[in-house]
């Protein structure tokens, strides 16, 4: 099976066609084209991201099963719960939303992964997300303590779906704390979904869990149609997490 090659702007196919799990790459639906804001859009509003190593051509990706989270199936377990109420009630220690994306996806991108010699955050993709960013598109969420910025993540807000791409922690839990948060933020505002993109054994104890890309992308074409939220954290927000429901028992 031929993997399509694209030229600059060209979109993307869609994302059924991507290679199944008898092709050499499962998920994998074309190679080319272009990191710009129109692309990205493009992609992502129709369950596709690129994921590419240096020295590779851009590659685009749509992997059957996805995973997700369903933000009312997050687990803030018994440890995570005290650490939350620690971080919540320290006047030292606050979230923030895009004040330093720069600087979040750079520490991404120096992340050590595990099984990875290198990473997939190439200057090519902090200079797009950047942009993307820029455009209104791409978020940080960030961990504040004593003044430094200790942890985050980055995601892609189209309407009313996110796509989570990468966390960093400098101090223990501090992506976490900045995962609850945008979880918070997700309830808050309706948004019933955060993509994860492939599975892993942390994101599954999380609450995160396998759907069927057509369900995935039928998702995202709902979701893209409605308003996106703005991206203002408010410490009331928390409350969507330890007050709404009850926490997982297990620590």
């Amino acid at each position: 099976m031929q993997l399509p090659w694209l030229a600059p702007g060209e979109p993307v196919p869609e994302a059924a066609s991507a290679w199944g799990p008898h092709d050499p790459v499962p998920g994998l639906l074309a190679a080319g084209g272009a990191l710009n804001v129109e692309s990205l859009l493009q992609a992502y509003s129709n369950g596709v991201f690129p994921w590419f190593s240096e020295g590779q051509p851009i590659l685009w990706w749509s992997p059957d099963p996805r995973m997700t989270l369903d933000v009312s199936r997050f687990r803030v377990h018994r440890s995570m719960s005290r650490t939350l109420k620690q971080f919540i009630c320290d006047p030292r220690c606050e979230v923030r939303f895009d004040s330093q994306f720069d600087a979040v996806i750079d520490a991404c991108s120096k992340m050590p992964r595990t099984g990875q010699s290198g990473t997939w955050i190439v200057p090519e993709m902090i200079h797009a997300y950047g942009e993307l960013h820029r455009a209104g598109h791409a978020h940080s969420v960030e961990t504040w303590i004593d003044g430094q910025l200790t942890g985050g993540l980055y995601c892609v807000n189209v309407g009313q779906a996110v796509f989570g791409e990468s966390m960093f922690a400098l101090r223990a839990d501090a992506s976490k704390i900045a995962l609850s948060a945008l979880v918070a933020f997700c309830r808050q505002h309706g948004i019933r979904m955060i993509d994860c993109q492939q599975n892993t054994a942390h994101l599954a104890s999380l609450g995160a869990a396998e759907m069927p890309r057509f369900q995935f992308v039928a998702h995202v074409a709902r979701a893209r149609q409605q308003a996106a939220p703005t991206w203002r954290f408010d410490p009331v927000y928390w409350t969507q997490l330890l007050s709404a429901r009850p926490l997982n028992p297990t620590t």
